[in-house]
């Protein structure tokens, strides 16, 4: 018996591995195209940027994985143990129940990412992702711990309601982070790539619109992963002039305001439109 609960955790550890590199492969792989293929000039110093941002992303990382981890691992295994949830209800292939996972939990994102920017209270987490000034893939990291914390429980929610196991959860969070990481990125893309990946996936240009300090723009491209959610719900955006994007949310514009003190204590301070 403790021999196969040790068994799983192994398992389950080196999917959390692999999770793993894919994140930091990602961030190393979009900076490095940056350097080299960048398409927006910085309005700040890319350096000064990157403290606060991986900053707060080590501080997150440390405080969803210490608290919450161990629980994710758990609630997988035990819907999967107990054949609980919508997947486990129904004979499907378990290719199947991979592929229905990814999109189930992408539009699920996309839902999440609309409600954060709808719901004053979790605009006033959610907008630390948008105070960044410049976009590039070190924004994809940068999100306010009760953010995290949140959207965390509510994962735990969803691992539930469809019976996911913990290889569609790593699959569906491996994806998101490799996508997110390049819509993010602040790197040249070919406008014939850019229009043919958009026809499913989320581009650069599209995810820009989205960071704009306009609100119109920015309540637009909720979209992760798939392009498609946003065009069939009526939020999809791209007729905007590309080098007339102004990055940030209003009323946080000061640099000296964006420092990582300044980000934790942010949905304290008052909403501006």
């Amino acid at each position: 018996m403790i021999e196969d609960s040790l068994g799983k955790y192994l398992y389950y550890a080196n999917l959390e591995l692999v999770r793993c590199c894919i994140f930091f492969g990602g961030l190393i792989f979009f900076l490095l195209l940056e350097l080299i293929i960048s398409d927006r000039k910085d309005s700040i110093p890319k350096p000064s940027r990157w403290i606060t941002n991986m900053g707060l992303t080590i501080f997150n990382c440390v405080m969803i994985k210490l608290v919450f981890a161990v629980l994710i691992i758990n609630c997988a295994i035990y819907v999967t143990e107990k054949n609980l949830g919508l997947f486990n209800m129904v004979h499907i292939p378990y290719w199947l129940k991979l592929f229905a996972t990814v999109i189930f939990m992408d539009f699920m994102y996309y839902v999440m990412h609309m409600l954060n920017h709808q719901i004053p209270l979790m605009w006033r987490f959610h907008r630390i992702h948008h105070s960044d000034l410049d976009m590039d893939v070190s924004t994809a990291t940068r999100y306010h711990t009760g953010e995290m914390i949140i959207a965390t429980i509510v994962k735990i929610g969803f691992v539930f309601f469809i019976g996911a196991d913990l290889v569609g959860l790593v699959l569906s969070e491996s994806i998101l982070i490799i996508t997110e990481q390049f819509h993010h990125s602040n790197i040249r893309i070919p406008l014939l790539f850019e229009k043919v990946y958009g026809v499913l996936f989320v581009p650069p240009s599209m995810h820009r619109i989205h960071h704009s300090v306009e609100n119109e723009e920015r309540n637009s491209n909720y979209g992760t992963t798939f392009s498609f959610w946003d065009k069939f719900f009526g939020t999809f955006l791209t007729n905007v002039d590309q080098e007339r994007i102004w990055i940030g949310v209003n009323g946080h514009l000061q640099i000296k305001k964006l420092r990582m003190h300044g980000l934790l204590k942010m949905p304290l301070l008052p909403i501006t439109k």
